[in-house]
């Protein structure tokens, strides 16, 4: 358990090694939603583990929301709360009086998505956004920052930044939910989306990322930096998504060119 066969040496705590590795086992299937874990001895016996730090691993797994168990009863995988997110089901202008695509995708794999508008100010950027957006340093730019929920849950911080030559004197700048999302307002103001451009890292959480997902721990989270383009590859937004990782993928697909 200690020492890789290549590399160096794993110094992390040996109850984080343990949920580890069984959390891998249960985001790729191994063990499936309501399959029991091993037992305690089981564990025991394959990691060289005291009983104290099973139970550590565990707890840690129960608090991310994998794994439940009750006194007397097996240790179960949840129902499966990972879900597959395809970005490009979303990047399209909404229809005419159809919610915003990120609430219908994400309503297809169950429970009730919502959003919450959290502020919409001005402010400088990232550098990164600031470079995407063709910004020049210390320039402003519109920000409007949300969180995505699902059943009340917050799974998605998101952070989208406009031009002010695009967002002055629309409703980009105004306090409330775009009906249909930015894409359908943004192709009315005769900006279209024509290509997203994704940038994905895994990072440990900033505080703000941590305290407004509500995370059990310094999991990594999944950020996405999204690139909207329109005509004559005019950036039009960028958007920093912040997804808790242990919860979501991602699924891009590709054809052979």
């Amino acid at each position: 358990m200690g020492n890789s066969e290549a590399g160096a040496p794993d110094r992390r705590s040996l109850h984080e090694r343990i949920a580890a590795d069984l959390r891998d086992e249960i985001m790729s299937g191994d063990l499936a939603p309501g399959d029991n874990l091993p037992s305690t001895t089981r564990l025991k016996a394959r990691f060289e583990a005291s009983s104290a730090t099973v139970q550590k691993a565990l707890q840690l797994l129960k608090e991310e929301g994998l794994i439940v168990g009750r006194p007397g009863a097996a240790v179960t995988v949840r129902p499966r709360r990972q879900r597959t997110m395809r970005p490009a089901a979303y990047m399209a202008p909404a229809d005419a009086d159809a919610p915003y695509r990120w609430l219908t995708e994400a309503s297809k794999h169950g429970g009730r998505a919502s959003t919450k508008l959290l502020d919409v100010t001005e402010t400088v950027p990232p550098a990164d956004v600031a470079a995407a957006l063709e910004l020049g340093e210390g320039v402003t730019a519109l920000q409007r920052r949300q969180l995505l929920l699902i059943d009340d849950e917050p799974v998605e911080l998101v952070k989208c930044y406009y031009p002010l030559t695009i967002a002055s004197g629309t409703a980009l700048t105004e306090r409330r939910r775009i009906k249909g999302g930015t894409p359908t307002l943004l192709a009315e103001l005769g900006f279209p989306p024509r290509l997203s451009v994704d940038r994905v890292s895994a990072r440990v959480p900033t505080q703000e990322e941590y305290s407004a997902l509500q995370l059990p721990s310094s999991l990594p989270v999944l950020r996405t930096l999204r690139v909207l383009y329109s005509d004559d590859e005019r950036p039009v937004e960028a958007a920093v998504m912040a997804k808790a990782g242990h919860l979501y993928e991602l699924q891009y697909e590709f054809t052979a060119e």
